[in-house]
């Protein structure tokens, strides 16, 4: 019997989650994705398919923060940023979409900045 790789895992429990979690133009979904250097984040309507607006480390302003304060602080800050945008694109409330990781880490990280800035799970 052949062994099943942890992406695959990842991507049948991400599966299983997505059957019952949709974002609606009142409530989108915020949807993490954790590589192994960067997290990215956006809030997504699923009734249109519509990206409202995204967050991730890649980006200029979060590219500077220094390394030494590592990824889980990135990750936080990530949270903050796109929590902000949604707020000031009109959206309060969002569904978390955890993308079938643990919510442990970077993706609690993401989560709990993100509440802490105002948007409501």
């Amino acid at each position: 019997m052949a062994s099943v790789s942890g992406k695959i895992r990842r991507i049948i429990r991400h599966k299983r989650l997505r059957k019952k979690l949709h974002g609606t133009q009142e409530k989108p979904r915020l949807s993490v994705y954790r590589s192994l250097g960067n997290i990215y984040a956006q809030v997504i309507n699923d009734q249109i398919g519509h990206t409202i607006v995204s967050a991730s480390s890649l980006e200029e302003m979060i590219r500077n923060v220094p390394v030494s304060e590592g990824k889980i602080e990135t990750a936080e800050e990530v949270g903050r940023i796109v929590a902000q945008r949604a707020i000031k694109s009109g959206v309060r409330e969002v569904v978390f979409d955890r993308g079938g990781y643990k919510f442990h880490g970077r993706v609690k990280a993401v989560a709990e900045a993100a509440k802490k800035e105002g948007l409501i799970f």
